[in-house]
């Protein structure tokens, strides 16, 4: 059973970057592409960053039972399908979710063990700072998501673990420990534990 450790953040917080970090330093460890209705962006390939589909698609998807969770951000659709867990469930891979808080809470609903992580900005000034420098959104676009990252940041309580993103090295280590962590949950140890016992003298 592959870990699916569940990971939520503001928009500018620094979330992208971290998790690619993960990904590249850390063994076992499987991305979930979530599909998603919006248009991709300069860079982002199908596949790699999302799967890109209609919108009629993705409501099939969601009429079939299809998918592990899905929201509406910013007016776009976007969901894990159920196939990324089977995939790395045969792969004997963990899981790593790039979602918002809404996806956040269908995944811990229908997945009890799963681990979720919430990552910070250091202050409202720094989140700002981010989004603004980006230099590719409109002034609307940038309040917008200011707005939705204070509602987002109050959320911050029903995730198993907070990450403040002061440091990226220190973030990105963090995550690796809350990963290990979770790897040696006694669920997750189960088949090795009762592999060890049964080298044991019969009582």
């Amino acid at each position: 059973m592959p870990n699916v450790i569940v990971v939520s953040a503001p928009s500018g917080a620094g979330k992208s970057t971290v998790l690619a970090r993960i990904l590249e330093e850390m063994a076992g460890v499987r991305f979930s592409v979530s599909h998603t209705t919006r248009a991709p962006r300069e860079g982002e390939s199908e596949g790699v960053h999302y799967h890109f589909v209609g919108r009629p698609a993705f409501e099939e998807l969601k009429r079939a039972g299809h998918m592990l969770e899905w929201a509406v951000v910013h007016e776009e659709l976007y969901g894990t399908s159920r196939a990324e867990y089977e995939r790395a469930r045969h792969e004997g891979l963990d899981l790593l979710l790039d979602v918002d808080v809404q996806g956040a809470s269908q995944v811990r609903k229908k997945m009890s063990d799963a681990v979720s992580i919430f990552i910070l900005p250091p202050s409202f000034e720094a989140l700002e700072r981010r989004l603004r420098g980006r230099g590719s959104e409109s002034e609307a676009v940038i309040a917008q998501r200011l707005r939705t990252a204070a509602e987002e940041a109050s959320l911050y309580a029903e995730y198993d673990y907070v990450l403040v993103n002061d440091d990226l090295d220190r973030c990105v280590e963090s995550m690796k420990s809350v990963i290990r962590s979770a790897r040696c949950r006694s669920s997750r140890m189960d088949g090795e534990a009762r592999r060890i016992l049964s080298t044991f003298p019969a009582k």
